[in-house]
């Protein structure tokens, strides 16, 4: 008897599995799969807001926003027929319920005059199939793509093939600097492959999320996981970190500015809004002092006597060195850096509470010298 096979195809957040048969195919929902997965925090609830409106995923990052025109019962999970341009598509139901009204919120989405598209009916095993072929046919087409798109010298790049459900039309996403013409490329697409071609471009972080992977925070690509509009990045947001401009450590798998940068700007530009700004050195009584570095987030600020060394730093709170700046503005001077208490910092303590590596290892046991002597002793031979 032949046993099953299973195949987890983490492009689209499932899991097939082949029977004996070549009909008798099968595919679940696997939500630890989904690239933008989202979390259904009000299942199990129902208000009435959109209750005939379902988020279906596709291939990536592809996500779509359709009405359930059957009187069939949809949940999630389900592998479901949908409208599409031309023919019809086959994707998963993610979410359902009330959550789906603030999904579309989140994305400016107006159930009331947007016109959504149709699901026709859940999936049937013969359509699944057909899915199935559509899909294995999607490596090998990217490779051709590239190697055509190479000998008609197009500067574009075929990042990713998705075929529709029916097989009959494929999406090619691309990347390109500049503008492309590739209506020669098109005609040679479709005598090539016997589909109905799409072109799509997008951009490098598009890319990313689209492949997917591990940054160097150990953690899955934030373009994969949850980001949806890109916001420009620029190099002030490291600027204003205090970050070093390397090119290698500031850039992505995608090759442009990690997405995090972006991320705690905000919070520096508060802080900073309370640090002072120094022009020059500070006058003391035993002399000037220089601004050496400031730790932002703390909102701490060294000076050293030695405007070319960081041998003896002196911290300062921003607000005592505004109070300084103010009174040599009114001419009159400390008296003397070096008495300055340093400011209390927050000490760090590790939630282990031990940051030996030895901590994890069994104790020893120590012999006793005691037990060892009165054996040697009771050894010895009794004086008569």
């Amino acid at each position: 008897m032949d046993k099953e096979t299973i195949q987890y195809d983490c492009f689209r957040g499932c899991a097939v599995t082949q029977g004996a048969d070549v009909q008798d195919i099968t595919c679940n929902y696997r939500a630890g799969c989904c690239k933008l997965s989202d979390n259904d925090w009000l299942k199990g609830m129902n208000d009435g807001t959109c209750p005939d409106i379902f988020e279906v995923r596709f291939k990536n990052t592809r996500k779509g926003f359709y009405v359930n025109d059957s009187q069939q019962k949809i949940n999630q999970g389900d592998l479901v027929i949908v409208e599409a341009v031309n023919g019809h598509d086959l994707g998963i139901v993610t979410l359902c319920g009330p959550i789906v009204a603030r999904q579309m919120a989140c994305k400016g989405i107006n159930p009331e005059t947007t016109e959504f598209r149709k699901i026709y009916r859940k999936a049937k095993p013969l359509d699944i199939q057909k899915w199935q072929e559509a899909i294995a046919r999607e490596h090998e087409t990217m490779i051709k793509a590239r190697k055509i798109a190479a000998e008609l010298g197009l500067e574009m790049k075929i990042g990713d093939v998705e075929f529709q459900g029916d097989g009959t039309k494929a999406i090619f996403y691309y990347i390109a600097d500049g503008r492309v013409d590739f209506r020669q490329l098109i005609k040679v697409f479709a005598e090539e492959f016997r589909i109905r071609i799409e072109m799509k471009q997008i951009g490098a972080r598009q890319e990313a999320g689209l492949i997917g992977g591990l940054g160097v925070c150990g953690r899955e690509l934030c373009c994969a996981n949850y980001i949806t509009s890109f916001q420009s990045i620029s190099t002030s947001a490291a600027r204003c970190q205090d970050l070093s401009l390397n090119p290698q450590k500031l850039a992505g798998q995608c090759g442009k500015l990690k997405c995090c940068l972006n991320y705690e700007v905000a919070n520096y530009l508060d802080a900073q809004s309370r640090i002072p700004r120094v022009q020059g050195p500070l006058e003391f009584e035993d002399g000037l002092a220089y601004l050496r570095k400031t730790d932002i987030l703390r909102e701490i600020m060294y000076f050293s006597y030695d405007r070319n060394s960081d041998a003896d730093l002196y911290a300062l709170d921003a607000s005592e060195v505004r109070e300084i700046i103010e009174m040599n503005r009114n001419g009159e001077r400390p008296e003397s850096l070096r008495t300055e208490p340093e400011p209390a910092a927050p000490e760090f303590v590790t939630a282990v509470g031990d940051d030996s590596i030895s901590r994890f290892d069994a104790p020893k046991r120590k012999r006793s010298r005691n037990r060892k002597r009165g054996g040697r002793n009771s050894r010895k031979p009794s004086a008569k």
